[in-house]
């Protein structure tokens, strides 16, 4: 180790002298609290340090040790249901304050767990294979796994049995192996090869997973202002995704909306083990009264958390609540350090730090040979909701989905305020092989209706609302109800309702289905000589209120609907 003295305090950032022999990412430790930080540039005898504590008190003069290598995180049994700040420090059950320089071990090393191995003495194993099981939560089964840099014959395995984090299970080629093991947060765990993401991430959100899908592996920007429901959008997602993990990280929002998730996902039932939800779901919070350069910690260190997890074969979901403040954090540093700054006071590298952050993402062939993927959704929440300023429009760049959100659709009270003019999805095509060879062969039809009725309502309605509705063709009266119809029956959908807050697939599709037939009747009732004016009279508000009446997942009074409103209309002609 070697040791330096702190010659200047600029807030969170503190620049030091006698590291000659230390190197960039290095974690250091300042001052007598030893607070956290990381050497972020290095100028002949002077290192500067991002410092992620509050450096109140903290003056020149005072001792600052370097600790030999990056900032890393420990990753074993204990992650799941637990809650960290940006640097994998526990908090407790709420995200609440560390003393200065408190430095608490993520895993708890007194904590015994029930280890069973799975390879026998003389076996060679590479990296990434598992040694074993540990019963960690009633949702997930952990496996240790060999570390990356590891490789050998195994000299011994330790039998079935309690152990604790630290203590040996294994040796190969004369390396004792734990529970644990640690990685660098910046660096991304290695993989065998990178596959082509090609199967759905089922939301439960109509609206995304019929209009806007996503692969499993990729990635998703959720851009929208104050108050259009980005939380609560990514909330349902976490609640109702079909992923095997997930790791929420509140980078940089306000404590209570992270206490809410907490309090959610500890009441919520997992619909497939009938245990908590927080089972299988690692939060990490940076709120905004935590200290400010944590944030910029906190997004890599969930995504390590992920790739931990996916290297065990899982499919994890990262959620990112928002890069917006993230970015903040950057434009802070880079403040304080003296960079030039580029578009609204951002650094220039900001878009290479969000391309890096997204390209961890992926569907994998792990080291271990097996398939599995981590995938990353990242808010953006651009101030005064202006989608061209930099964070919004580079992540536009690098994302395979964009679900923006509108304000007018917030306020009219349509939630998920979705917008189906601004967003878009590079990975339907993909995901229309997909549902056809597992038997949904009308899935990339059903969605290019839809979209098409959805811009054409969108075009009749400016000009009804110019010349009036009735004033229009009954062709464009009819796209008009076809319209209403999609977005009252699919689109909307009720995160406080039991049976509509996440919808099954064969649902969702049942519910297009509904209005797409609904829409071919009236279509030929007009070619019969029937007018718009009479088929509007038809009460189809049952059409409206299926996606609530019946469960998630029932399909049959769906279907029950559709036979009575198609006799209801038959009876016009």
């Amino acid at each position: 180790m070697t040791s330096g003295t702190v010659v200047r305090v600029n807030g969170p950032v503190v620049q030091v002298t006698g590291l000659a022999a230390t190197s960039m990412l290095e974690l250091v430790e300042v001052g007598e609290a030893r607070i956290p930080g990381e050497v972020i540039a290095l100028d002949r005898e002077i290192a500067t340090v991002q410092v992620y504590e509050y450096t109140g008190g903290l003056r020149p003069g005072e001792r600052v040790e370097a600790s030999g290598g990056p900032l890393s995180a420990e990753l074993g049994p204990g992650l799941l249901g637990g809650v960290f700040d940006g640097m994998l420090r526990p908090l407790g059950r709420a995200p609440e304050f560390l003393e200065v320089g408190a430095r608490p071990a993520t895993l708890d090393p007194e904590r015994p767990w029930q280890f069973t191995p799975a390879v026998a003495e003389g076996d060679a194993v590479e990296p990434g294979t598992a040694l074993g099981r540990v019963v960690e939560t009633a949702s997930l089964e952990h496996r240790p796994l060999v570390p990356p840099d590891v490789a050998g014959r195994l000299e011994w395995i330790a039998s079935a049995g309690k152990y604790r984090v630290h203590e040996p299970i294994a040796r190969v080629d004369g390396r004792e192996l734990t529970l644990s093991q640690r990685w660098p947060v910046r660096r991304p765990r290695p993989v065998r090869a990178r596959l082509h993401a090609a199967q759905p991430l089922v939301t439960g959100q109509r609206v995304l997973d019929l209009l806007y899908p996503l692969a499993r592996g990729s990635t998703a920007a959720v851009p929208g202002g104050f108050g259009t429901g980005k939380t609560v959008l990514l909330q349902q997602i976490a609640k109702w995704c079909d992923a095997d993990v997930i790791v929420y990280v509140g980078c940089g929002e306000r404590g209570n909306e992270l206490a809410d998730v907490l309090g959610e996902l500890s009441g919520l039932e997992d619909p497939r083990t009938g245990r908590r939800l927080l089972d299988r779901t690692v939060l990490v919070a940076n709120t905004s009264n935590m200290p400010v350069l944590a944030r910029e910690a906190s997004i890599h260190t969930g995504v390590t958390v992920a790739e931990y997890f996916r290297d065990q074969g899982y499919e994890a979901v990262v959620i990112a609540d928002s890069t917006s403040r993230w970015a903040e954090a950057l434009r802070e540093v880079a403040s304080r350090t003296g960079q030039l700054p580029a578009e609204e006071g951002y650094p220039p590298g900001l878009a290479s730090a969000l391309a890096s952050f997204y390209e961890r993402a992926g569907r994998v062939l792990t080291l271990a040979g097996s398939e599995a993927s981590v995938s990353i959704l990242g808010a953006v929440s651009p101030p005064g909701g202006d989608m061209t300023e930099p964070v919004a429009a580079h992540t536009r760049r690098f994302v395979r989905a964009v679900w923006s959100l509108d304000r007018d659709l917030a306020y009219a009270r349509h939630y998920p305020a979705m917008s189906w003019r601004d967003s878009s999805s590079r990975d339907a095509d993909a995901l229309a092989g997909w549902h056809s060879l597992h038997g949904d062969w009308n899935w990339a039809e059903r969605r290019r209706q839809a979209l098409t009725l959805l811009a054409e309502a969108d075009r009749v309605d400016s000009i009804a609302q110019l010349v009036g509705a009735t004033s229009l063709p009954d062709e464009e009266r009819i796209v008009l109800l076809t319209g209403r119809l999609l977005r009252e029956a699919v689109l909307q959908q009720s995160a406080l309702s039991p049976n509509d807050a996440m919808s099954v697939p064969a649902k969702q599709a049942a519910l297009l289905d509904l209005v797409l037939a609904l829409h071919e009747r009236f279509r030929s009732l007009l070619e019969r000589g029937v007018s718009a004016a009479r088929i509007e009279e038809v009460d189809l508000s049952e059409a409206a209120r299926a996606r609530e009446a019946g469960g998630p997942a029932d399909v049959e009074y769906l279907e029950a609907i559709r036979g009575r409103l198609l006799a209801a209309l038959g009876a016009l002609a």
